[in-house]
């Protein structure tokens, strides 16, 4: 004699209660390839997308932090420059006395040195920004900045020798101040000037750079934005998925107690048909 459990019922149930419950703890729809095969498909491709947006983000924002180290150091630098312009024309004015322009003169080499040492020590992560190397004044590395979620041309800075080799600032820096004239005061005002010219376009490219950068990160977020609103479509309804485990709950006492229900008539019948 065969006595119907209904299980396959019972095991719809359970299944059905189980998802749901997965559904609520995870805060997605799918979370097996059973539940919807080819939404899963869908489904992790946005995931990778966001991951890659988010990752794109943080880099563009490590490179935004490296531009504003970088203007910040020669914002320091200009201002030294700017203090040795009026100190050569102190130098360069014929009212100066011979000793005075030898007491500018080591004023002038002891800001040069500090303008030297803000380049040497100017690194972010350990890269120097405005020279080769901290014991190295050639010309820095140009820096890659990899902010997109694809292959493409990256945003990048140019090399830079932001120090008194490079601004072509050296021969002031070794001048002795025994010889030092109101004629050569003179005649490195032109050179000064170049260099805070050629100062002046160093933060100008820096400060490009971090616009674009601030540029591509806004659309980046827009886009990380977009690609989770997209994703949004997987998330859970908690509302109605607590109402069919609920649902589901019921069905299974309701099904536990027909079960029990079932098994004692079953009993009865066999005790009858046995007596």
């Amino acid at each position: 004699m065969e006595i119907n459990n209904n299980s396959q019922i019972n095991n719809n149930i359970y299944n059905n209660a189980n998802q749901a419950l997965n559904r609520i703890a995870s805060g997605v729809e799918i979370n097996k390839a059973s539940d919807d095969p080819s939404g899963l498909s869908i489904l992790n491709n946005l995931n990778v997308q966001a991951s890659g947006y988010t990752q794109a983000v943080e880099n563009s924002n490590s490179a935004i932090a490296l531009t504003q180290i970088a203007d910040g150091a020669l914002t320091g630098q200009s201002t030294i420059l700017d203090n040795v312009k009026e100190k050569l024309l102190e130098a360069s004015n014929g009212t100066t006395s011979q000793e005075g322009r030898e007491a500018i003169l080591n004023d002038i080499q002891g800001l040069l040195t500090q303008f030297d040492d803000i380049a040497s020590q100017t690194n972010y992560n350990g890269d120097t920004l405005l020279q080769n190397s901290a014991n190295n004044q050639s010309a820095s590395q140009t820096l890659q900045f990899q902010t997109s979620n694809e292959d493409g041309t990256p945003i990048e800075t140019s090399a830079v020798q932001s120090n008194t080799q490079g601004l072509g600032l050296d021969n002031l820096l070794n001048e002795d101040p025994n010889t030092f004239s109101a004629d050569d005061a003179r005649s490195y005002l032109d050179t000064l000037d170049t260099a805070i010219t050629d100062l002046n376009s160093i933060r100008g490219e820096f400060g490009s750079v971090q616009n674009q950068l601030e540029s591509n990160t806004r659309n980046l977020l827009s886009q990380t934005n977009s690609t989770l609103g997209a994703a949004d479509v997987f998330n859970t309804d908690f509302a109605a998925e607590v109402a069919n485990f609920s649902k589901q709950n019921i069905l299974a006492q309701i099904g536990a107690f027909g079960a029990a229900q079932s098994n004692n008539i079953n009993q009865q019948t066999v005790t009858r048909l046995l007596s």
